[in-house]
């Protein structure tokens, strides 16, 4: 967190911290993460993800917000060396001993808050990778972007794939699909809204002792802006018709993603990707 951060934000920082601390066990431990199945090999990556960025064989590759892991050493998997960032130390912990169980000693991970993060880690990276649910829990998208650029080395590639911010728009919960109901902003806010904690996304039935989570906004425009403000050129932005993960407003389909239900008028991007890339010059 940086000094002059508003109070609500430290809080709201604070107390997504210690949640994240706990979920990182509960799910280093479900089904929903199944860390036995990818002990066992494979990766965890979409096929649109590896498809854009491309070839990371004998690539530096740095992973915001990376959680338990999987999706970095997935990246190990494919030939990258790997640096995973994340603010809890549980789930650093977890990753660590990952690596060094799966044959990856040489994976580094750090515990930082995303902001933070040019203060503890040095260096710079070929490719910059965040994903899956990430932007919503930082309060503030032009700092995020200029974190990016700082680690991203001349001639090199970011890539996000995210919910889409007009998903994010409408009530998820408590709705039937295709029921269609708007009820968040889209475009930034300073305060943070707050939610209570009904176990996790992993396993909503489980005890938690955590019982607020706090989320911001982002419209697209203000993501995209953030980025070519910070120095980066956009390479590609598309939409998709589908998420990786349950809302209740979708329905799930035979491929495990979830779309709007067939006969619903009309169209919403559900996810979008975007590669961008740090001018050599």
């Amino acid at each position: 967190m940086t000094a002059g951060e508003p109070a609500a934000t430290e809080r709201a920082i604070r107390e997504n911290n210690a949640l994240w601390d706990e979920w990182a066990d509960l799910h280093a431990a479900s089904r929903f993460y199944d860390l036995d199945g990818f002990r066992r090999g494979g990766i965890r990556l979409s096929a649109e993800e590896v498809a854009e960025i491309g070839d990371v064989a004998g690539r530096d590759l740095l992973h915001l917000q990376c959680h338990l892991g999987i999706d970095t050493l997935s990246w190990a998997r494919l030939g990258a060396r790997v640096t995973g960032a994340d603010f809890s130390a549980r789930a650093v912990a977890i990753a660590r001993a990952l690596a060094d169980e799966l044959g990856f000693p040489e994976a580094r991970f750090v515990r930082s808050d995303l902001h933070d993060l040019p203060a503890v880690l040095a260096g710079d990276f070929d490719v910059v990778y965040t994903s899956r649910g990430v932007l919503g829990w930082l309060p503030d998208v032009r700092r995020w972007a200029e974190v990016v650029a700082h680690f991203l080395r001349p001639g090199g590639t970011f890539y996000v794939a995210e919910i889409h911010p007009v998903a994010q728009a409408f009530e998820n919960e408590g709705v039937a699909p295709g029921e269609l109901r708007l009820a968040y902003p889209y475009w930034e806010h300073t305060e943070p809204l707050t939610f209570a904690v009904h176990g996790s996304y992993a396993d909503p039935g489980a005890q938690v002792a955590a019982e607020r989570e706090h989320g911001w906004d982002h419209g697209l425009g203000e993501i995209v802006t953030a980025l070519v403000d910070a120095g980066l050129r956009i390479e590609s932005l598309r939409e998709y018709p589908f998420v990786e993960w349950k809302l209740d407003f979708l329905v799930e389909g035979p491929d495990g993603r979830f779309r709007l239900p067939g006969g619903t008028p009309g169209e919403l991007p559900l996810s979008f990707s975007l590669r961008a890339t740090k001018p050599a010059t």
